[in-house]
């Protein structure tokens, strides 16, 4: 089977070799872990989130977008998650990348320089133009909102 296309984007990188590049893990990775880039030990309240900086500053190619995301095992084993949810960088963003990163346990927890603390992806965004209609096409579902695609109907 022939390898997917690669797209370029470039990367600038504080302390360069500090921490590896964000890489995929196995063949089947669709996101990379970012690291924090940090020189001492930093706390998160519970409760409270902390901006992480990663040490990267990207040039996401437009017609595309990079995607942070929480890493299932420090959420499951520690209650640390990106703050919202999912955070997202635009093409025409330069700044470093920064994680907010949200401690929901109900205990402090710490993060050590070069911590895994999220992954990211990067995905190709489709643009729209809105119209504005006086109607909508009619579905199945319907208005239906909240949990209504789950619900059994009668016959």
């Amino acid at each position: 089977m022939a390898a997917a296309k690669s797209t370029a984007v470039k990367i600038k990188v504080k302390h360069s070799g500090r921490y590896p590049l964000p890489a995929y893990a196995t063949d089947g990775s669709a996101a990379m872990d970012l690291h924090a880039e940090i020189s001492r030990s930093q706390h998160i309240i519970q409760g409270e989130s902390e901006l992480i900086p990663t040490g990267l500053w990207l040039s996401i190619p437009k017609g595309y977008c990079a995607k942070i995301f929480s890493r299932s095992g420090l959420a499951n084993k520690k209650g640390l998650g990106v703050s919202s949810g999912v955070g997202v960088i635009d093409s025409d963003y330069r700044g470093q990348v920064y994680v907010s990163l949200m401690n929901f346990s109900e205990v402090t927890r710490y993060i050590e320089p070069g911590d895994r603390i999220a992954q990211i992806m990067v995905e190709k965004v489709e643009t729209i133009a809105w119209q504005s209609v006086e109607e909508l096409d009619e579905t199945d579902r319907g208005i239906g909102g909240f949990g209504s695609s789950g619900e059994a109907t009668a016959p």
